[in-house]
């Protein structure tokens, strides 16, 4: 890490002490301020006092359940969230990314592994030295990382901004989902659609005049996703 370069914050909140302490202790030697909470209502407590870059949440809480932590920093936040899941199970993957986070990962997992998805997704924020493009009424400006409806500002997670950058760089060519796995997440294992499919939902919900019959963000049958100029 450089000199001047800002050392990123997290908030990890696990309920498991060894798993805690372990994490805590690699991301600090990976170059990371760590906040740690226990339980959800903790770290939910540390989030309305700090402001953390990104949030590591274990989903099997006492008390409120990660999911919840996660449904309820989504209704005033655009944080991102990575999710730790003892669990691959398809249900608690698809219901973690429903609830908003913007990666999973799988224990057991090495701090370095971590790492590595945390500075992914906090590579999604970096500005970009381009012009505006306009798709209608939506505007996103690459310059200043900032997306309008209607001159109204969206607020977008990282994640989904990066989604929307990647699909506004190529206007009408429809991206498969393994090249939205490479270009947003930096995902070496290309398997895990459910990634793109619940964020280009959730993407949806906010610029899509009716989210249902989209005709901004167009699903191509067995390919993937195109962006659109709407007629």
């Amino acid at each position: 890490m450089g000199q001047n370069e800002r050392v990123p914050s997290l908030l990890l909140i696990e309920d498991d002490d060894a798993i805690r302490t372990a994490l805590e202790l690699s991301l600090t030697r990976q170059g990371h301020r760590v906040a740690t909470a226990a339980t959800g209502e903790d770290g939910l407590k540390l989030l309305r006092e700090q402001r953390p870059d990104l949030i590591v949440l274990d989903v099997m809480l006492p008390g409120i359940d990660g999911f919840e932590v996660c449904r309820r920093i989504r209704r005033t936040d655009q944080l991102p969230i990575i999710l730790l899941t003892a669990r691959s199970d398809d249900i608690d993957i698809v219901v973690g990314l429903e609830s908003g986070a913007d990666d999973y990962v799988v224990k057991p997992i090495q701090g370095r592994v971590l790492d590595a998805r945390i500075r992914a997704v906090l590579r999604r924020g970096e500005r970009e030295s381009t012009d505006a493009a306009s798709f209608g009424s939506l505007v996103i400006d690459r310059a200043a990382m900032t997306v309008t409806k209607n001159g109204e500002d969206l607020q977008l997670t990282p994640t989904e901004l990066r989604l929307l950058l990647e699909l506004s760089r190529r206007p009408g060519q429809a991206l498969s989902r393994q090249q939205l796995l490479r270009l947003v997440w930096e995902h070496d294992y290309l398997g895990d659609s459910r990634l793109v499919d619940a964020c280009v939902q959730r993407l949806r919900a906010k610029v899509e005049d009716v989210p249902s019959s989209p005709t901004l963000i167009r699903t191509v049958r067995g390919v993937g996703y195109r962006l659109d100029t709407p007629q």
